[in-house]
């Protein structure tokens, strides 16, 4: 038996600490999500539940590895049973379609590589095609909260996963809002990156030019930590860009529709409320607010289901549904087909692109320095309500969700209160691709309901204080929030202090020094002075002078140490000293 108690929702630093600790194994945390899922298994959330003989080879490849150089060390994680898993079958929600790939998806290599360990593969509305999580010959999967309601989907199974305590985060996807939808309704947050920011390379497309990789987690730090090791370009994905981790700050305004939104469904008006006090919550960060005609967005909306981009579901999926009569959903299969309308041409195709085109360069232009406020979801459904009315009940679901990566936008959400008992409610927050470091701090604020602070220092840190790195959170603690990569003046040497564990130290010299590379933090003055005095000797707080010749605080090292330390000052960067972390 474990030394301690397994809790109910469980995130990424809990379970981290427990295991630098050593008062918890992996393999003992693994054994009781393997038991949840056993006592869950009416709630329909896994196609391959979770099995010791799947995760064993995860475990023991734990065993040589380094716990502080894999950030993601022995964390469990859920699959969306349409991203690939090496030996492990892939559905997409459909038996007859299901493949036994040997290669994990881009994505699940990364995060496999990090450390995490991937438990099992979770139920979908088939093909990706729903918001519900109804739409499954797997079965319905239950709401976490309120089994009579829908949990969301598509990515239903990845959802209530988490939310059930049964993975610290989960990879969904989302085209049209499929990670967003199913974090609201049960009570999580919901990471939309920009389009091509992580790799579909491994992933059943459902509209291959507009689909995402997506992440469930309980705490939006764990979500952007996820971010951080599944980001980045790949050479063999034709939808892959190369957008780097996003550069922290906050909004110079908040959008908010100008005009009443519509709620549906038989909680719409606990929706309408939840909404009203989230709105009030987000004046109260002290954000300049800009109130703004949502039609753009809607237009952009309908561009998706009522225009030719259905054709891209079909295109990829035509030849499997007319080979194999009735093995689709029958509800899916009729959305498929909707695709092979003879009105959808080349002609309209092409007027539907240059109309979303005209779209895309007025939202960028209004979102510039700006984030987008909406309702994650305007309601729910119970789950006998959506089967009695498939079409229009998803329909609604994505109200406020399907413009998103129509006009290349990014997206995360978050909860914002509830609706009712057992019934969340969340909002979102959108930028364009270029600006994702906004909705982060935009959340990031809203979430520790903390008016913004307007008396802020800049800090500049080299070490271990860095993203990604162990005392990332110790920053994040007294409210920092990233701003920008930068380099030192070519005046300074880096030493590696014989420290447990290493850290380094930042000395200026009068000639002979080294440029360094180092990371600019904001931090609220309030917060400067108790985070200075927990600095160790012979590390401190100076000024640091970049190599624009500005100068700002941060950490500096006294000269004398060098006498006992290791220079590496031709390395430029901890990140590129040897088992640094």
């Amino acid at each position: 038996m474990s030394k301690v108690e397994i809790p109910n929702k469980l995130t990424l630093n809990w379970l981290r600490k427990r295991y630098e600790n050593k008062d918890l194994k992996p393999e003992e945390v693994m054994k009781e999500i393997i038991q949840r899922a056993k006592e869950d298994e009416d709630m329909n959330i896994w196609i391959t539940p979770p099995r010791m003989e799947h995760i064993k080879p995860y475990l023991d490849n734990l065993t040589e590895s380094n716990f502080k150089s894999l950030p993601l060390w022995g964390i469990p994680f859920a699959v969306k049973d349409n991203i690939n898993v090496a030996n492990v079958p892939t559905t997409a929600g459909c038996a007859e379609f299901s493949y036994t790939p040997k290669e994990h998806a881009s994505v699940v290599e990364r995060l496999v590589e990090a450390g995490a360990i991937p438990v099992g593969k979770t139920n979908l509305d088939q093909f990706a095609t729903g918001l519900v999580g109804t739409r499954s010959p797997y079965g319905e999967t239950h709401n976490s909260l309120r089994k009579e309601l829908i949990s969301g989907g598509s990515s239903s199974g990845s959802a209530v996963s988490v939310a059930r305590g049964q993975a610290v985060f989960s990879l969904g996807t989302d085209t049209a809002g499929s990670g967003r939808v199913p974090a609201a309704l049960n009570n999580l947050v919901g990471l939309k990156p920009s389009l091509g920011a992580w790799p579909t390379k491994g992933v059943v497309p459902a509209c291959a030019s507009l689909d995402c990789v997506t992440v469930f987690s309980h705490h939006l730090e764990d979500a952007y930590k996820v971010d951080t090791v599944a980001r980045g370009f790949d050479t063999e994905d034709p939808w892959s860009r190369n957008l780097s981790i996003p550069q922290r700050k906050l909004p110079k305004k908040i959008c908010l529709p100008k005009d009443p939104l519509p709620f549906y469904g038989p909680f719409a008006e606990n929706y309408k409320k939840a909404w009203k006090e989230a709105v009030e919550k987000i004046k109260q960060l002290h954000i300049p607010i800009e109130y703004i005609d949502y039609a753009i967005f809607s237009e952009a909306a309908a561009v998706l289901y009522d225009g030719p981009f259905v054709a891209e579901r079909w295109a990829d999926l035509r030849e499997f549904i007319t080979d194999h009569p009735g093995a689709a959903f029958p509800v899916t299969e009729k959305v498929l087909r909707s695709g092979a309308q003879s009105k959808y041409d080349a002609a309209s195709l092409f007027n539907a692109m240059h109309k979303l085109q005209a779209l895309k360069r007025k939202a960028f232009n209004l979102l510039k320095d700006a984030v987008l406020v909406t309702p994650t979801a305007g309601g729910t459904w119970t789950r006998d309500q959506v089967r009695a009315d498939p079409i229009k009940t998803n329909s609604d679901m994505g109200l406020y969700t399907n413009h998103c990566n129509l006009l290349d936008l990014c997206a995360v959400a978050v909860q914002a209160g509830e609706a009712g008992e057992d019934l969340p409610f969340g909002i979102t927050f959108f930028a364009s691709a270029s600006d994702e470091g906004l909705i982060e701090s935009a959340a990031e604020a809203f979430s520790h309901k903390k008016p913004v602070e307007k008396e802020t220092t800049l800090v500049a840190v080299c070490g271990l204080h860095m993203r990604g790195f162990p005392l990332e959170e110790q920053m994040l603690e007294f409210g920092a929030a990233f701003i920008r990569e930068d380099v030192t003046a070519e005046k300074y040497e880096f030493i590696k202090l014989p420290t447990e564990p290493s850290k380094p130290g930042l000395i200026k010299r009068k000639s002979g020094g080294k440029a360094i590379e180092i990371e600019i933090w904001e931090m609220p003055l309030s917060s400067f002075g108790a985070f200075a005095a927990r600095i160790p000797a012979p590390l401190g707080i100076g000024k640091v002078e970049l190599q624009d010749e500005s100068e700002v605080p941060g950490f500096i090292c006294e000269g004398y140490a060098a006498e006992d330390a290791e220079d590496i000052s031709g390395a430029g960067s901890w990140r590129k000293v040897p088992l640094s972390i």
